[in-house]
């Protein structure tokens, strides 16, 4: 593109000096049409039209050459601000048509190394912030056994594995949000039944939903297409919607697992519904960020969940080819939908 492109600005400079010559020469001979050669050789001879011809192209070329160089000059000192950390800059689509697209692709880039450099920072945040309250944890117990104060039983140790194990499940969580965010996330697709994914999710969450006293259903349409998937990572997204689910759904309600054809050809749609308080509209748009948690909504974030899970989930669905959604029903609840293209399309 870039040598195609100086070929162009070679070519519109070399046009416009030979157009105005032309022009000049054209004129040229039209007044000596006009007047008669005898006329004209008495208003300017032939050498002094070429020259000034040639004057006046000259001035063309150089008007064009600066339309040219000034989006260009922007352009590259935008760059030189860029690499010095400002990624606020912006430059003026202005000029010929490539400049212009050079230029909106320029803009383009500034505001995702912006946007970019605003996550990076976020995340900084919040892994600080997540990781306060279990380290505090662990060293409070920890200096207290050391300092005599508690005794090292188990009634002060297990709250320091627990604290740990927190750690160790958010850094894995982050391990896996960062590996699929940079498309690095190995998948080990096989032929899977999508019928059999919800069942075995459902399963594992059995004694969890007896214990929380909520109903937990399974619902499955017949003649599904077998899904071309990682099933280990598909039982990873349910897993984490029915966590949040259940987690939200108070005692006597219900979460339903359910998977049918998609609206779409060659798709399979997978739901998590509950009949909990439902999701805060101002944070529905946001329930698949980083460390988006219900206490940060307030009361009734329903199934917004917390921590890493929604965003987990949402990337695991992408790397697959599919979709996610939240919503929230009109009877009350929020259901979680995620689509995924089946293994024949």
């Amino acid at each position: 593109m870039g040598r195609r492109f100086l070929r162009r600005v070679a070519l519109t400079i070399a046009l416009v000096f030979a157009l105005t010559v032309a022009a000049n020469g054209l004129t040229y001979l039209l007044l000596s049409r006009i007047l008669g050669i005898e006329a004209h050789r008495r208003v300017l001879p032939f050498g002094a039209v070429l020259v000034i011809s040639l004057i006046v192209a000259a001035v063309a070329s150089v008007r064009a050459a600066r339309r040219i160089a000034r989006p260009m000059a922007e352009v590259m000192e935008a760059a030189e601000r860029v690499a010095g950390g400002d990624y606020g800059v912006r430059v003026d689509e202005r000029g010929p048509r490539d400049l212009r697209r050079l230029a909106r692709s320029f803009n383009a880039m500034t505001e995702r190394l912006e946007a970019g450099e605003a996550r990076r920072r976020d995340l900084l945040a919040d892994i600080a912030h997540e990781l306060r309250t279990p380290l505090s944890v662990i060293q409070g117990n920890a200096e207290g056994m050391l300092d005599g104060l508690y005794p090292a039983d188990r009634a002060h140790l297990e709250p320091v594995i627990e604290e740990a194990r927190v750690m160790s499940r958010l850094l894995e969580d982050l391990r896996t949000l960062s590996t699929a965010e940079a498309g690095a996330l190995r998948l080990h697709r096989e032929p899977a039944d999508p019928k059999r994914l919800v069942e075995d999710a459902v399963a594992s969450f059995r004694a969890r939903a007896d214990e929380r006293g909520v109903m937990l259903e399974a619902r499955a349409a017949n003649g599904l297409t077998d899904l071309d998937v990682d099933p280990v990572r598909i039982g990873e997204v349910l897993a984490n919607l029915l966590s949040n689910a259940l987690r939200h759904t108070p005692r006597g309600g219900r979460v339903q697992v359910s998977v049918e054809p998609g609206t779409e050809p060659g798709a399979v749609a997978f739901a998590v519904a509950d009949t909990g308080p439902g999701i805060a509209e101002d944070l529905l748009p946001h329930v698949f960020d980083r460390f988006v948690t219900a206490a940060a909504a307030g009361p009734g974030a329903g199934a917004a969940g917390a921590g890493l899970g929604l965003a987990i989930a949402r990337r695991l669905v992408e790397a697959h080819g599919g979709t996610i959604a939240a919503e929230n029903a009109p009877q009350g609840g929020a259901t979680i939908r995620f689509t995924l293209p089946t293994a024949s399309s």
